[in-house]
């Protein structure tokens, strides 16, 4: 892992709702707003921008954790911007806090975390999951 972030380092990731962003089940569409778990893929994402830019060719980032306060809806076609700032690298494992912004309105805060692993040693954890 090339270690080259300073701790409070922001990235920011621009993001419009869409309305495949809505939260559905299998029972059907609860509202015509952003899901929760929408807004988890995105924070991922924001925080990963740090995990590519760290990372080396022979290694991959995995979430860790995920941490959701959600406050406030989103709506459709509203650009949001998720603001990932780098709190801790702990060894191999990075540490962001972020937060989801509607303008000056906030939607969202959270964490992530995300080791970087060598590739091959991913692909063994994963192949002895296998059944």
């Amino acid at each position: 892992m090339v270690n080259k972030v300073e701790i409070g380092t922001v990235k920011i990731h621009r993001y419009i709702v869409k309305n495949t962003d809505a939260a559905t089940f299998d029972a059907g569409e609860v509202h015509q707003v952003m899901s929760t778990f929408a807004i988890a893929r995105e924070m991922e994402w924001s925080s990963r921008l740090f995990a590519l830019e760290m990372k080396e060719a022979d290694e991959e980032g995995i979430g860790t954790m995920l941490e959701i306060k959600h406050v406030s809806p989103a709506l459709f076609n509203t650009e949001l911007n998720f603001k990932a700032k780098l709190l801790a690298v702990d060894k191999n494992e990075l540490i962001c806090e972020i937060g989801v912004l509607d303008g000056e309105r906030l939607v969202a805060t959270g964490r992530t975390g995300q080791k970087i692993l060598k590739k091959d040693k991913l692909n063994q954890i994963f192949t002895s999951l296998e059944r």
